[in-house]
Parts: C-alpha cells; structure tokens; sequence
C-alpha cells in the first residue's frame, strides 16, 4: 500500500470518527454539490454562455426526478378519462374526440377495475373497415403496467420502456385505482409539459396585479413562484414541488375555497379554487410593510 493511500484511508477513518464522536455534518452528497454550482452560477455568473436557464431548470428537475414516486406523477384517479367494457362504438369514438387521448382505459364497474385499454388507431382502423358498432371491444384491449404508487419514477420509467408499454395505472395500499401514468408524464416531470396542436390554450400560471398581489395556479412549479415573485417562496423542507402543494403543507390538509395561509416570508396565500385532493388556483398577497422601510 502506498502512503499517499495510507494517508487517503487514516484521513477517512478520522474524519467517520470525528463525525461520530463530534456530530459534525456529513459530508455533501453528489446531487447537493451538483445543486449548489447551478445555484453559485445563477448569482456569481448569470451571463455566461455554458448553461441556459432553461438546461438549469431541466437539470434541477433531474436531480428531484429520482427522488419521486408513482403516486406523485400522472393525473389522479379524480381527473382520469375511462369508459366501460359494454361501451358501443358510436360512444367509444366520442371519447376519443372529446377527450383528445390516443389511450383511454377500460374499466369493468369502477375504476378500480380497469382491465386494460385502448388505443385510437386500433379504433381507426375498424372505422376505415366500415366498423363501427360490431366488433369485439375486448380483442383490442392492450395490457398497461400496474404498479404500486410507492415505485420510485426511474424504475417505472425503466420498466414502461423495457417492456414497450406508455400507460401504468398507479395502485394504492389497497389495490385500488390511484391515478394514472403515460411515458409523456414522465419526461415532462424533467423537461417540463409538453403541449401539441390538440391542446387547449393555457391559461396564464402566474399574473400579477398593480397592487403588488399576484394569482396562480395550483400547479406553478416553485421554482417559477421564486423567479418571478420571491425566491423566499419557493424555501420549504418538505418535498412538494408546486404553490399547491406549498398551501397543502403550510395548513396540514387539503385548504379550502376562502382560507388563508401565513408564509414565514410574511406573505399570504389565499386559497380561491380547489377541491377535496388539491388547490386549483391561489392568491398571493405581499409582506406588509413597516412604515419605516419607506
């Protein structure tokens, strides 16, 4: 052994018994590191040219993706668009239109039998056949995934693309329907949502009033609250990613319509839409300030 690894491995053993005996912090790990130079960057040297702000945003959401479950991605069991395995053809092809989905599960009595789904061209195809109330609804089922909502995304993700499947439906402790995952879901968790053709316009996440107060969709990523508003916003230990989730944690259940959530910023967010499983849509209003600041 040479004594520069002899040096290498007593400095470590010192520093495990210093740690131990002393308490002292542990030291950073890759993905802290990593998130501390994108954050250094950002205030010591905005205007270089080797990182765009949207390649740091996507790298930031990389380094949060391993750290998310099924059961935190993909549309909720109260948001998904299914129909049921008696369904005729005519009913079947205005699903398809109205929801403007390729996939559409299929359910025996309630969601939390779904038995399979169905793609649109399968559909197409016995329409250009002239098939359009005969066929067998069941020989075009496809299998998607079933995975409990603990499943962490990378797995999934590895998963969904080994076995060529772009629908998983999310189950609960109890096997019940707990949500629903495409492919599409989850490379937007990275790269952010994907709009095509089909959808509808957006309405604006974030706007802003002369009075200083400003109002935003349940789902505005913290990271956007941060940048344009206050960046003290978006500072909170646990692990939620969106102003929705902020006023979930900050009132300790789902916030109704009219209550009102004090941030240690000094700022408050009242809640103006929502339902049973999230807040839709928030309203944020400023630190009051003290008469000497102006």
């Amino acid at each position: 052994m040479s004594e520069d690894s002899s040096t290498d491995n007593g400095g470590g053993l010192w520093r495990g018994l210093r740690n131990f005996l002393f308490h002292e912090e542990k030291e950073p790990t890759l993905r802290e590191v990593i998130e501390k130079a994108i954050e250094e960057h950002e205030h010591d040297a905005p205007d270089r040219d080797d990182l765009s702000p949207i390649e740091r945003r996507m790298l930031r959401r990389l380094l949060h993706f391993g750290r998310r479950s099924a059961g935190d991605v993909g549309t909720p069991r109260a948001d998904i668009v299914a129909v049921p395995d008696d369904i005729n053809g005519q009913d079947l092809i205005a699903a398809f239109a109205n929801s403007g989905l390729s996939r559409l599960p299929v359910y025996k009595e309630t969601l939390d039998d779904i038995i399979g789904m169905l793609h649109v061209k399968d559909i197409f195809s016995l329409m250009a056949e002239g098939q359009r109330d005969n066929f067998d609804l069941k020989s075009l089922l496809r299998q998607p995934r079933y995975v409990p909502e603990t499943m962490g995304v990378l797995d999934l993700l590895a998963e969904m693309r080994a076995t060529r499947t772009h629908m998983a439906i999310v189950l609960d402790e109890y096997s019940g329907t707990e949500g629903l995952i495409t492919i599409e879901d989850l490379v937007e968790e990275i790269i952010g949502d994907i709009e095509d053709e089909h959808d509808e316009a957006p309405t604006a996440l974030l706007t802003s009033r002369p009075d200083g107060i400003w109002e935003a969709e349940g789902r505005t990523e913290l990271e956007d609250i941060a940048e344009w508003i206050d960046p003290h916003l978006s500072e909170v230990e646990e692990d939620v990613d969106t102003i929705g989730g902020l006023a979930t944690v900050l009132a300790g259940h789902v916030p109704q319509r009219g209550e009102i959530l004090e941030h240690p910023s000094g700022w408050r967010i009242e809640i103006l839409a929502g339902d049973s499983r999230h807040v839709e849509r928030v309203r944020l209003y400023p630190p009051k300030k003290n008469p000497d600041e102006d």
